[in-house]
């Protein structure tokens, strides 16, 4: 079997009306690239034709493998175990709904391939590559998360909830396996995480529109972040992250470009 070069993980649930169209895009994308690549779908219980869809791509496309959860999980649990299925010694995790075009990915991989461990898009790094914004109230709930994770996690992004996002594999194998949120606040665990064991992250500004079809709900979804916040925060300060492997002190191979 040859070697993996780049992964992009997505994280499904019910995503049977619009992941086709996803991974035909992608999956053109990589065939205009010189890289030896798959495509990880995590389905995470759907209850819709999800994974039947990605069988079907998986038997004519033997780059894309469907990733089975034990049920619904969340998709933070949906990135970790992707992540850590993935092959790649780059790994990528995108939204189901491309909400950044896969053809940013370039932009991400200049960000590791500069000496960065992790990267990670930014809608409001450039606010002007935007191509649909959200709507006020959604802005206004993603300026306090914000805010609350400067407080809370000492995390100085503009940015951490877009989700597009690169990883090195010697990042994931140190990361990934002491991630505990499992739901929408993963993402600044993962950043905290990687502050701690001393990676390095890039924000890198991306172009992105909003997709209609959100499922977080401000008020409900906006307390269990905050929450998960705390969580993070109460799982650092009783040892709860302090299980390092020894990937983390592994040498790795030269990133692929």
């Amino acid at each position: 079997m040859e070697n993996i070069t780049h992964s992009i993980v997505i994280p499904a649930y019910n995503e049977g009306e619009r992941l086709g169209p996803t991974l035909e895009q992608v999956l053109k994308y990589l065939s205009a690239q010189p890289w030896k690549a798959e495509v990880v779908v995590v389905n995470d219980g759907s209850r819709d034709h999800t994974a039947d869809l990605v069988r079907g791509f998986a038997i004519a496309d033997p780059r894309v493998r469907l990733v089975e959860n034990p049920g619904n999980r969340g998709k933070g649990y949906s990135v970790r175990h992707g992540m850590l299925e993935a092959r790649g010694e780059v790994i990528v995790f995108s939204d189901a709904d491309l909400s950044s075009p896969i053809e940013e990915m370039p932009k991400l991989l200049e960000g590791l391939a500069a000496g960065a461990d992790i990267a990670i898009g930014s809608r409001w790094l450039r606010a002007e590559l935007q191509t649909q914004r959200q709507s006020l109230h959604r802005q206004l709930f993603g300026r306090i998360f914000n805010l609350l994770q400067r407080l809370i996690l000492g995390l100085r992004f503009k940015d951490t909830q877009c989700g597009f996002k690169a990883f090195t594999r010697r990042a994931v194998q140190t990361i990934m396996p002491l991630q505990r949120i499992q739901r929408w606040g993963f993402d600044p665990e993962i950043l905290f995480l990687a502050r701690k064991f001393g990676f390095r992250v890039e924000e890198i500004a991306v172009r992105w529109g909003h997709s209609g079809d959100t499922r977080i709900h401000p008020l409900v979804d906006g307390a269990k972040m905050f929450l998960e916040l705390v969580h993070v925060r109460w799982n650092d300060m009783t040892g709860k992250y302090d299980g390092k492997s020894e990937v983390a002190v592994q040498p790795v191979n030269p990133l692929p470009r």
